[in-house]
């Protein structure tokens, strides 16, 4: 398992740790509007699955922030999905305040499928530890990023350039 810390502190992460090559689990979360979501609903497309423990901290808005601006030059054949625990209601003001329709904000609140799935979920703190995952139109995982200390940025380059891997 990836050792992750919260504020330096070791935390545990619930679920099995999904890794390069693995067909990606399924999971439902809800969107905004409190329908259910699975991994099957973006079928055929790239899926650039975006972690976060909550939207309403500076590193979680800054990090959607960044892969919503560059989502729009992914193409269509890319899907950018953001997962945290918020609920949906605080994730669609978090939307409409940044302005940032070109990510798909979902939540993990109600039974943590996501994180259990790909092995995310703090047990300790009821949140999603700070990770990446670059999904093919296949089902199959080709980036992994665990970010070993929850409150760091992940490496935003490294993964455009895997999605970007994918799009040629």
């Amino acid at each position: 398992m990836a050792n992750v810390t919260f504020k330096q502190n070791p935390v545990t992460l619930l679920g099995k740790e999904v890794a390069v090559g693995d067909k990606a689990p399924d999971f439902t979360v809800l969107s905004n509007d409190l329908q259910p979501v699975t991994l099957n609903d973006s079928k055929g497309k790239i899926r650039l699955i975006s972690v976060v423990p909550s939207l309403d901290t500076g590193v979680c808005s800054l990090q959607t922030k960044k892969f919503n601006e560059e989502a729009y030059s992914l193409g269509d054949d890319v899907e950018v999905l953001t997962i945290s625990v918020d609920l949906p209601f605080a994730q669609a003001r978090w939307v409409n305040a940044e302005d940032a329709m070109n990510v798909k904000t979902l939540s993990d609140h109600r039974d943590l499928s996501f994180g259990e799935a790909f092995g995310v979920a703090i047990n300790e703190l009821r949140l999603l530890t700070r990770s990446i995952f670059v999904i093919d139109k296949d089902d199959t995982v080709t980036y992994v990023e665990y970010v070993n200390e929850v409150t760091d940025h992940p490496d935003y380059e490294k993964a455009i350039k895997a999605v970007k891997e994918l799009t040629k």
